[in-house]
């Protein structure tokens, strides 16, 4: 923790410093302040028509465009912060080239695209977002995290040629060391072994040298988007996602990180309800190329990606449509919040959800309660512990409107709920790394599994039906806030989307 202040000290001073250095060149030209002011006024009318003209979403840009008009000169110096580290970040240059460059490996067997023509969730995904669809796969839907480590731990001592790692948190604890104990052997043994974390989810959990640790084993490393005083807001674009795959023959995803308490070892929040899930088959080469895409905008020692595509023998009975699919904040697609609002608005029968944040925009509200109109038995299973009291509360601020809109809304009593899960019409489930914030859909870089007709998705729902049972249902006397909360509520929507 005390490395994890100190780190955090240094690039708040380097942020500080930024601001003192604008605000001094405004105190600078002061005897000018009538043309500053008027300057400012101009541009940030300018950059309001562009935010309104360019946005993907108003709810979210809305308080930016606030900001814009009541202080010009802040709002225009961080719409100019955003936009300069979205356009110039030597990072996000390269992750950009990486994923154009990887879009060639990404290819839609003609085949099973003619069977899902007349699908549209599917064609979305695969004309759209550039992920293809395969039926060639087992799935298996691990309901809670200590399931899916002994899964993982059991498949990393079969790897035989490369073991690909990315997770948004790492720490130090049981978890971890026993994956790191086979890691480590497996290097020993020739294995290709590739570890991708998150710096910043990594803050206060492992050392700043740690990747240079990691190399001294035999195990190469890459820290992602490396914190900096004098990056500005690139900080605010996190890889969230959490990918194992090995030997291209099974690949683990879903909400767990690597940290005790995601198996319940060493959890502050009552029981941690989370998941994972295992793909063997052809959908593992999606996850494949999303770990090699932002390998290689690190490390470009990759020329072709086919070496590490394992050829599945075809399977005698088809089993299901699976897609596993990545969210990024570089291109025109919010494939998240898509695949979400297609479940939802094709619904006809139920939608069971898992989210361990309910905030969501007005497009998704207007959704949930336009299905329950339709008849759509809509059940959303969100923390009853939190881990995060403000973000818990502007959370809250979500519930009532949805309650009263015949929205069925539980709080799982035994702790706190980490899953992002989507199930519907027993047909249909999402499982990933992606909530429903700002985030999530805008800002990080994420991923999930979309399946249609697979085995599995009837023990995703048999979970949430689970769950339920452990929950308690918001009535909707207790979703209406008290005045003083709802006005902080309130603030906290306001400024939710500028943090």
């Amino acid at each position: 923790m005390r490395m994890a202040i100190k780190r955090g000290i240094v690039v708040g001073m380097g942020l500080l410093l930024q601001i003192i250095v604008s605000l001094s060149i405004y105190l600078f030209f002061i005897e000018h302040i009538f043309l500053i002011h008027l300057f400012f006024g101009i541009v940030s009318l300018l950059l309001t028509f562009d935010l309104i003209r360019t946005s993907k979403n108003y709810s979210y840009t809305l308080p930016v465009i606030i900001a814009l008009i009541l202080f010009p000169l802040l709002g225009t110096l961080l719409y100019i912060i955003l936009k300069k580290n979205m356009n110039q970040s030597k990072t996000l240059k390269k992750i950009r080239t990486s994923e154009k460059d990887s879009k060639k490996y990404l290819v839609q067997d003609e085949k099973i695209r003619e069977k899902f023509k007349d699908n549209g969730k599917l064609r979305y995904l695969s004309d759209f977002s550039g992920f293809p669809v395969s039926t060639n796969n087992e799935i298996t839907y691990y309901p809670i995290g200590e399931e899916a480590f002994e899964a993982m731990l059991c498949e990393l001592k079969k790897a035989e040629k490369f073991i690909f790692f990315e997770y948004f948190i790492v720490a130090h604890g049981t978890m971890w060391h026993s994956i790191l104990e086979i890691l480590e052997a497996k290097a020993r043994e020739g294995v290709e072994v590739r570890v991708l974390y998150d710096d910043l989810g990594c803050l206060s959990t492992l050392e700043k040298s740690y990747p240079q640790e990691l190399e001294k084993k035999g195990i190469k490393c890459i820290a992602f988007n490396r914190l900096n005083p004098i990056a500005g807001v690139i900080m605010n674009h996190r890889d969230h996602r959490k990918i194992l795959v090995i030997d291209g023959k099974v690949a683990f995803s879903g909400g767990i990180n690597i940290a005790d308490e995601y198996i319940n070892l060493d959890s502050k929040y009552g029981h941690w309800k989370d998941n994972g899930i295992r793909i063997s088959g052809d959908a593992v080469w999606n996850y494949s190329v999303l770990f090699l895409t932002m390998w290689n905008a690190y490390r470009k020692e990759d020329a072709d990606f086919n070496k590490f595509k394992y050829h599945f023998p075809p399977k005698k009975k088809p089993s299901g449509y699976v897609v596993p699919y990545g969210e990024t904040p570089l291109d025109e697609e919010i494939t998240g919040e898509d695949v979400y609002l297609n479940i939802i608005n094709q619904a006809q029968d139920y939608v069971y959800i898992y989210t361990p944040y309910l905030i969501i925009d007005t497009d998704m509200i207007n959704a949930l309660n336009l299905a329950v109109k339709r008849g759509v038995d809509v059940r959303i299973v969100i923390p009853g512990i939190p881990d995060k009291k403000i973000v818990y509360t502007l959370s809250e601020s979500y519930v009532e409107p949805l309650v009263k809109g015949g929205v069925k809304i539980y709080r799982y009593t035994r702790g706190f709920v980490h899953s992002k899960v989507f199930v519907s019409d027993d047909n249909v489930a999402t499982v990933g790394t992606i909530n429903m914030d700002y985030r999530s859909l805008y800002l990080h870089f994420e991923c999930g599994c979309y399946m249609e007709e697979v085995d599995a998705i009837a023990d995703i729902k048999q979970d949430l039906l689970d769950s339920i049972k452990e929950s308690h249902e918001i009535t909707k006397k207790e979703a209406s806030p008290k005045l003083l909360k709802s006005f902080y509520q309130a603030l906290l929507r306001f400024i939710a989307p500028l943090m």
